[in-house]
């Protein structure tokens, strides 16, 4: 089997850019902090939204993370079971839950040899007749992306807390107009701070969700990326090798 320390280092590169961006991210977060601001924007909103999106962030960057380094792991097998197919070898060989290229070894396991061991077993059953991989590829497509449409929903769910958030910062803050005594100067006053603090809802929840939106936004199109290129690669490899050593079996069985 290939030593993954062989392996090409664009592999992790997907892994490597979420990281720098995660650490520009968290070093803005830090100066923010650092200048009040964040901690200003969690005591005025009183309707914890802000919290939410805040918190709804960091669980869909995590996700993104996991996601990334599946998506890598996978990129390592096909990369492994690409340098395996280069050594030559006349025959694909399925053995257990595996799959094995005849005189040179296992491929690494992951979606992509399971999807050519697949392979291997439809054309065994086909009886010498051309390979069809429509299905099976739309099906190693999806597997690969597995949960990445979560990152949409995320996203269109911050931007939708924050529109929430502006609804309920503008509702408290024309709230008080409605029994407001024109000439009592405390409940003016009062109003006045009742209505500041309803703009600040708005503003920062409003703030809070566009820019967590567009940066949850930004992560999975790192995600999805990484995944598309994957793909082309696996099934280029699949294509020009695993099938064309399938088919000429199938047309010169031992």
């Amino acid at each position: 089997m290939v030593s993954r320390h062989h392996l090409d280092p664009a592999d992790r590169a997907p892994l490597l850019h979420w990281l720098i961006f995660t650490g520009l991210c968290l070093f803005a977060a830090v100066l923010l902090w650092h200048y009040g601001l964040v901690r200003q924007m969690l005591a005025v909103d009183r309707t914890y939204i802000s919290s939410v999106i805040v918190l709804l962030y960091f669980g869909a960057s995590l996700h993104c993370l996991w996601r990334l380094i599946a998506v890598s792991r996978e990129a390592d097998a096909a990369r492994g079971a690409a340098q395996l197919f280069a050594q030559g070898g006349q025959r694909v060989v399925v053995a257990g839950d595996g799959v094995a290229i005849d005189g040179v070894g296992m491929l690494p396991k992951g979606l992509m040899a399971s999807h050519i061991r697949d392979l291997a077993v439809k054309s065994a059953l086909q009886s010498g007749r051309r390979l069809d991989q429509t299905l099976l590829l739309r099906r190693l497509a999806g597997n690969l992306r597995g949960s990445n449409g979560f990152g949409g929903f995320a996203g269109d769910t911050l931007m939708k807390l924050g529109l929430i958030g502006t609804i309920v910062g503008f509702i408290m803050m024309l709230a008080p107009i409605a029994g407001l005594d024109t000439g009592n100067q405390g409940a003016i006053k009062a109003s006045m701070n009742l209505m500041s603090e309803g703009m600040a809802v708005a503003m920062y929840t409003t703030l809070a969700g566009l820019i967590g939106s567009i940066l949850i936004r930004i992560q999975y199109y790192m995600l999805e990326d990484a995944t598309a290129k994957l793909f082309a690669f696996a099934v280029g490899v699949i294509d020009v090798h695993a099938v064309s050593l399938l088919e000429r079996e199938a047309e010169h069985p031992r």
